[in-house]
């Protein structure tokens, strides 16, 4: 556009129609705005790392994190154990015999443990040689069993276990494969892999024998599963006849709930069972005391033999522990916190030393070697390494 054009437009009162393309463009501007944060002109701070900085913070961790570890490895051997194991007890006679090797505590025990089988009960006896707890807690341990296998852990209908009566068709279509339908074509419930699993041999509370009355120490699966597990399962809304258990459910309910359902909003120890353990070797708590020492004495514990377990190269152990502020018995961590200290402590004093007999400038720029080219290489390319360029 000529000048007398731009005259003759202002003259006018006509509006160039580039400059709104111009306005245009300004206003689609993709560039942030100006300021501190859109402009990475934020402060930062950046450390020098200098050996009066680092070589005491070496020591400081070291001074900590030993101290640390040592209380956490005391208050775990403050803790009260025993492991009977007893996977092969269906095996054994009607008459006592020594399972020593079968047995790991934190006691010295003058009497040897014994079991014995009759019918389906086995039989523990073992020694308690001094009070125990309280709180005493019972856990029943399993090994080679993977809860954490993929197909497993899907193998469940969080709806039916929220206590809603979900149809057949739903069932057969949902993640409970393979157990879903019976052959009549019933539900299970619960449907799924976790649940027809769940650990089934019975337990008893432990019996105190003595030259009286033998004493029994009660245990309670009350108050044994979170919170959260209870909020979740609840009471169903099918109706008896309307579903049927689980095949490893049916020795427990023979009638296959013709007359009644059972509440699962009320069995804690199938809300533990439901609650996957990621390691194939897992404790998963069963009975508590929280208000009664375990006296001493020689108990008697019998344990009703429902779950396989020798058919695929696991084993099941009965656990009786208390607890202290840290919990239960794990030195691990204790460990880690002593090496960890130690580590730190080496570490300074090595450095210290190599600060001292052979001290570094700060800033030293001839200790960078990333760019510099080894002489003999230099000679052989014939390159002058002095001003950057090839030799004629």
């Amino acid at each position: 556009m000529s000048r007398a054009d731009v005259s003759r437009t202002e003259s006018s009162g006509e509006q160039d129609p580039r400059g709104d393309i111009e306005t245009d463009k300004k206003s689609k501007s993709r560039r942030p705005a100006n300021t501190a944060f859109r402009q990475q002109r934020l402060k930062a701070w950046q450390p020098i790392l200098t050996p009066k900085s680092v070589l005491p913070l070496f020591f400081a961790v070291g001074v900590i994190f030993a101290p640390i570890g040592g209380l956490l490895l005391w208050a775990s051997s403050q803790v009260q154990e025993i492991i009977i194991d007893y996977s092969e007890c269906h095996k054994a006679s009607d008459h006592p015999v020594d399972i020593s090797n079968k047995v790991t505590s934190t006691f010295t025990m003058d009497n040897r443990p014994t079991w014995q089988y009759n019918g389906s009960v086995c039989t523990l006896l073992f020694e308690i040689p001094e009070n125990m707890g309280p709180p005493v807690y019972m856990y029943y341990r399993l090994t080679n069993f993977y809860q954490n296998h993929r197909r497993y852990v899907k193998s469940l209908d969080i709806e039916q276990l929220k206590g809603k009566a979900v149809d057949a068709k739903t069932i057969d279509s949902g993640s409970c494969d393979p157990l879903k339908l019976d052959p009549s074509g019933k539900p299970y419930y619960p449907c799924g892999l976790i649940a027809n699993s769940q650990f089934n041999d019975i337990i008893s509370s432990p019996v105190r024998l003595s030259s009286l009355d033998p004493e029994t120490y009660q245990m309670t699966n009350k108050g044994i599963a979170w919170d959260s597990d209870r909020e979740l399962i609840k009471k169903t809304q099918y109706k008896p006849g309307q579903v049927v258990p689980p095949p490893n459910w049916e020795k427990r309910f023979p009638k296959k709930y013709v007359d009644a359902i059972p509440d699962l909003h009320d069995d804690e120890e199938f809300m533990v069972w439901m609650r996957t353990a990621a390691l194939p070797d897992f404790s998963k708590l069963s009975r508590k005391n929280d208000d009664t020492p375990m006296r001493a004495g020689t108990y008697q514990l019998n344990i009703t033999h429902n779950f396989p377990v020798t058919d695929y190269g696991g084993t099941k152990s009965i656990l009786l522990t208390t607890r202290t502020v840290m919990g239960g018995r794990n030195p691990f961590m204790g460990i880690a916190y002593v090496v960890v200290g130690g580590f730190c402590v080496l570490l300074g004093a090595l450095f210290t030393v190599a600060h001292l007999v052979r001290p570094r400038k700060l800033g030293d720029h001839t200790y960078l070697t990333w760019n510099a080219e080894p002489e003999g290489a230099a000679v052989a390319t014939g390159r002058d390494t002095r001003y950057g360029s090839q030799a004629p």
